[in-house]
């Protein structure tokens, strides 16, 4: 039981700090946009890697929302933070 709650918990700490690690793209894709352009190849690195994340989640017998949550913005704001790096 106690390890249950435990686990819940870690994956959902987890889940927010993954989303904070992604939403530190925001200050690249700034400074891409107003022409200090950033190295593309980690962003778009993180993009495949998110869609990898969020496809095991979803395709998992019984879904994973953690992995699907945290990975979700790596997707959009890598793909974004990628192309105004280029």
């Amino acid at each position: 039981m106690l390890y249950a709650r435990a686990h819940a918990v870690v994956g959902w700490v987890a889940t927010i700090a993954c989303c904070f690690m992604y939403i530190s793209y925001i200050p690249l894709i700034l400074d891409n946009l107003h022409g200090v352009k950033t190295n593309p190849l980690q962003p778009l690195s993180a993009a495949v890697n998110c869609v990898l994340w969020v496809t095991y989640g979803l395709l998992s017998e019984r879904k994973n929302w953690p992995i699907v949550i945290a990975n979700s913005p790596g997707i959009v704001l890598g793909l974004i933070t990628f192309s105004t790096g280029l």
